[in-house]
């Protein structure tokens, strides 16, 4: 079988790809400088300054969010078409940094370990991209870069779409750090690729009493176990498996002592479900089985269940464009099938108004460790950050 040879870069990609390559070295300090200042959800005003401040001296007029976040219009819109969008998420997490390097986070109690410095680099690297093709006329389409605060606790989308971030959006997208995949890989998905994800805590209470007459009293604790137990069963059983609906409980609290029955409990944890109609299902489903499973004990129950992201569905013709473009961009092979994840993801909500997908961008050294996210010590090859640059850019430029 004779080798065929790589397919050459298309002159866009070539273009895109030199021009990312000039400022690679500033990208890095700039995804260097947020990682050691970073800012917890909603307090993100460091940050948002530090962006609104290049695009400003790039020659764009960034529109500022309420709080904090911004988004920004590059180019101009042609009768009957819409703008596409470029999101990044700009929060840290409540954790120490324990990267141990250099530029790791100076300030305590906070650190980017979700990789949402590189997802601002990345978009902010696109945008100056995208910017100097509309100063050369080389930019066919109307491009909006969304910088959005407070993902991490699940409300920033919603509060950036009602500030109109997304007026006049026709197709958006993302990508997400991902250090099961090496630098120089585009893990993409059609369908869902996140889970919903949800907080549930349930609240039990009784009139407790002596652990020696328990018959006397509800059992609270008794009870409790069953919940723990059955109610994620009831789950699996009323609703599609193929969902992947995950009820997983991260925090159990009863009582003080060995020989009391206390007269309150609470159970908190996660919600997950990977489809969107049973994720509407299972709010119902919860509360009655949580009702029915410790109805035999006389105890009584009281459920929240707060809703939190529904799944990310990438559409099949947006994600095959992510695909072109990885491959355009970062390498003929660079596209690899990405596995389904039960993490949730806000991003979600943007694709409940427009078309896109999210892809997950490569952050491994190929042969490395894998530094997971929603950890202290997670590091990137920072050679993801020209790689995404690249593809953010030339999806938007279509």
């Amino acid at each position: 079988m004779r080798h065929q040879p790589a397919p050459e870069r298309s002159a866009v990609g070539s273009r895109i790809a030199g021009l990312v390559a000039t400022l690679s070295d500033e990208l890095v300090e700039i995804r260097r400088d947020i990682h050691a200042h970073p800012e917890i959800s909603s307090t993100e005003v460091r940050t948002t300054a530090l962006l609104a401040e290049r695009l400003r001296a790039a020659g764009l007029d960034p529109v500022l969010l309420p709080g904090t976040g911004l988004y920004c219009d590059i180019g101009e819109v042609a009768a009957g078409t819409d703008r596409v969008a470029l999101r990044a998420d700009i929060d840290a997490l409540p954790l120490d940094d324990a990267c141990e390097l250099p530029f790791s986070s100076t300030v305590p109690g906070a650190a980017h370990a979700c990789g949402h410095d590189v997802h601002a680099t990345v978009v902010l690297g696109a945008g100056l991209v995208l910017a100097e093709l509309a100063a050369e006329g080389e930019l066919p389409r109307g491009v909006r870069l969304v910088f959005q605060p407070a993902e991490e606790i699940m409300v920033g989308a919603l509060e950036t779409i009602a500030a109109g971030a997304l007026d006049g959006v026709g197709e958006v997208y993302a990508i997400h750090c991902d250090p099961k995949l090496d630098v120089g890989q585009i893990g993409t998905r059609i369908g869902p690729i996140t889970s919903a994800s949800d907080l549930v805590t349930i609240r039990l209470s009784a009139a407790g009493g002596h652990t020696s007459r328990p018959h006397l009293t509800g059992d609270l604790v008794y009870a409790m176990g069953k919940v723990i137990t059955q109610v994620p069963a009831v789950l699996s059983r009323r609703l599609d498996p193929r969902s992947g609906v995950n009820l997983t409980w991260g925090a159990v609290e009863a009582g003080s002592t060995p020989n009391a029955i206390p007269s309150a409990g609470t159970l908190r944890g996660t919600l997950r479900c990977l489809d969107a109609r049973a994720w509407e299902e299972a709010a119902q489903v919860l509360r009655d089985a949580a009702e029915q499973v410790v109805l035999p004990y006389g105890v009584a129950v009281e459920v929240d269940h707060q809703r939190g992201v529904p799944p990310v569905d990438n559409d099949e013709t947006a994600t095959g464009r992510i695909e072109v473009a990885a491959r355009d961009v970062v390498g003929p092979s660079s596209v690899v099938l990405t596995e389904q994840s039960l993490g949730g993801e806000d991003f979600a909500w943007y694709l409940t108004k427009a078309r896109g997908a999210l892809a997950r961008l490569g952050t491994r050294t190929p042969g490395g460790h894998s530094h997971d996210i929603h950890q202290g010590d997670l590091r990137v090859d920072e050679r993801a950050i020209e790689h995404g640059a690249a593809l953010m850019a030339r999806i938007a430029v279509g």
